[in-house]
């Protein structure tokens, strides 16, 4: 008999590969992607709140432990493309906020940013994905209930940013309508 079988009947237990015992990810089980909006969020907070340029912030980020383990090109083009397009990215959040852009938290403006940028620029990362990068970049590090409120705009935004995408998921059932 190997470790395996159970002589009571019971099923063992199933694997949580990659979860860690609260449900959530291990840093090891994140990809290349997660890890470099987990930078560029890091980033953004720094030029949201200490209003350092990006070129400063970039350098700074790059020495960070673990950034090696990040998809450095997606990391630029979140940092450098969210400051450069600023005021283009709060001019599509500010309607969909019922308080003052000012009164957002840095992190949850910052994650916003990622993923209005995320809809406009990287066509290859599916709108789910952003939506749900973008809620989990919120519980991690942001406020108790911010994720909720990501989502909330984020997924106001997507029919706007990606109405295809976001239609073709509805049609199918993947999205609620």
């Amino acid at each position: 008999m190997t470790d395996d079988t159970k002589t009571s009947g019971e099923r063992p237990r199933q694997s949580r590969t990659g979860l860690k015992s609260t449900g959530a990810r291990k840093a090891s089980a994140k990809s290349t992607r997660s890890r470099a909006r987990e930078f560029a969020l890091q980033a953004l907070y720094q030029h949201l709140v200490g209003r350092n340029d990006a070129e400063s912030i970039d350098q700074f980020t790059r020495d960070l432990s673990g950034f090696h383990k990040a998809d450095a090109a997606h990391y630029d083009a979140l940092l450098h493309g969210a400051i450069a397009t600023a005021a283009e990215l709060d001019a599509l959040i500010v309607p969909l906020l019922d308080r003052r852009l000012e009164e957002i938290s840095p992190i949850e403006h910052a994650v916003m940013w990622i993923g209005v940028y995320e809809f406009q620029h990287c066509l290859d990362v599916p709108w789910r994905v952003v939506l749900n990068e973008c809620i989990e970049l919120a519980k991690e590090f942001g406020g108790t209930d911010g994720h909720k409120y990501v989502n909330a705009v984020l997924n106001g935004l997507a029919p706007k940013l990606r109405p295809a995408e976001v239609e073709a998921d509805r049609a199918s059932g993947k999205a609620r309508p």
